[in-house]
């Protein structure tokens, strides 16, 4: 997502486990931007079941 305003963002630090709005943490160290706080606050969960969907993906395609 892009903004033209980033005050309006929001972010999930990697370093504070936290949800924030505008500019904080450097991009480096979070995930995002959000549109709003609830997306920002599940970013990891939602990352993390990709991450295991994708995995199992693999395992499928290995086992061919």
């Amino acid at each position: 997502m892009t903004s033209e305003d980033p005050e309006n963002e929001y972010w999930w630090s990697l370093t504070r486990h936290r949800v924030e709005k505008g500019p904080g943490t450097p991009n480096t160290e979070r995930l995002g931007p959000f549109r709003t706080h609830e997306e920002a606050a599940t970013a990891v969960e939602r990352a993390r079941q990709r991450t295991e969907d994708w995995d199992a993906q693999d395992r499928e395609w290995e086992d061919r």
